[in-house]
């Protein structure tokens, strides 16, 4: 096998969700990418429950679960969730990869992990560029105010005072 797996990284971004406010994936989606069953993925993580913390991996709750399939859209026949995944936290991925310990987990674990640190960063990125352009809009802001109140003065009628009558008045 080579050193790095060449799943792109897009099919892992799509199986990417955030729920409770944290990015995860299923437990279905990473047997997939780690070549086991689901069932056997759980199994193996039962047994090991005490490396999988709250922080790391929680079961859905039945109105996740729903809100979950919903956001998947239609789900073809049979495949539906028969329990309620298990949902795996970049912790959680990483823990996992030693305890199903095969060389293909360990591998496709590393992509994930750098996946999910690609996204922090532009994460990150994202927020500094929206930071910059609301200091932008502020600082425009003023001096547009000042170019627009110029403006309304050059562009705006001067009041009309009554004006006196040349010529003959009619007496």
């Amino acid at each position: 096998m080579s050193d790095k797996i060449t799943i792109p990284d897009e099919v892992i971004i799509n199986k990417i969700y955030v729920i409770r406010g944290q990015k995860v994936m299923l437990d279905r989606d990473l047997a997939e990418l780690y070549g086991v069953e689901t069932k056997q993925l759980k199994r193996q993580v039962r047994r090991n429950i005490e490396r999988f913390p709250s922080s790391f991996m929680f079961e859905l709750t039945k109105e996740e679960n729903e809100e979950l399939r919903s956001q998947i859209g239609t789900l073809k026949q049979g495949a539906h969730f028969k329990y309620p995944p298990f949902v795996f936290t970049e912790h959680g991925i990483l823990m996992l990869s030693s305890v199903l310990n095969s060389e293909l987990a360990v591998k496709m674990s590393v992509q994930i992990i750098e996946t999910f640190v690609q996204l922090r960063k532009l994460a990150n990125n994202y927020e500094e560029i929206m930071s910059k352009i609301n200091q932008m809009e502020s600082r425009n802001n003023e001096q547009f105010s000042e170019i627009y109140e110029v403006l309304q003065r050059l562009l705006s009628k001067p009041e009309e005072k009554p004006r006196t009558q040349i010529g003959y008045k009619k007496g």
